[in-house]
């Protein structure tokens, strides 16, 4: 499974694709941070981000876009960009058809470091470990981006197991009944 991760934001939008499957070795494919000056209108920000998320949807050919799930924050015109970044790359999973998956900040921090309540060093450390890179990528948002594909494969692996699990044992009750 190839997983575009993206840590939505207009001034720093990270982006990370790694490649694995549950019980597997994960490999960090590529990892960058698409940048959009904040003297730009709002229209042209978003889209270079449309613009460069295509670039990378192409170049890659992700399996899943795993996006943070925006969450309420004490600054709004920082929750309003966060919103509108997000926006653009669930638009472009869809124009794409590519299934899309949210994950909160709580739910990356859980799967990389086994506590929801993890800080950024925490998360940072195990992206370098389970994806054996040799250094933190930089900026954050490109450390968060690889967390969340990170997150997707393990736990979007594990919910497709069970999914299949329970399909199968429906399909064997209504065998035995008749």
């Amino acid at each position: 499974m190839r997983v575009l991760g993206i840590d939505p934001g207009l001034t720093r939008c990270g982006i990370g694709i790694v490649e694995g499957s549950v019980g597997k070795s994960l490999s960090m494919v590529g990892v960058g941070v698409i940048l959009t000056p904040s003297d730009t209108a709002l229209e042209s920000r978003l889209l270079e981000l449309d613009r460069a998320i295509n670039e990378w949807v192409s170049l890659f050919n992700p399996d899943v876009i795993a996006v943070e799930r925006v969450f309420a924050q004490h600054n709004v015109r920082t929750v309003m960009g966060t919103a509108q970044a997000a926006g653009v790359a669930l638009l472009i999973a869809a124009k794409s058809g590519i299934p899309v998956m949210m994950h909160t900040p709580s739910e990356v921090k859980a799967a990389i470091t086994g506590s929801g309540r993890a800080n950024k060093a925490q998360v940072a450390s195990m992206v370098v470990k389970v994806l054996n890179l040799t250094e933190v990528p930089k900026p954050v948002d490109a450390t968060d981006a690889l967390a969340l594909a990170i997150c997707h494969i393990w736990r979007g692996g594990a919910s497709a197991k069970i999914a299949d699990a329970l399909s199968a044992e429906k399909l064997r009750i209504r065998k035995l009944r008749g």
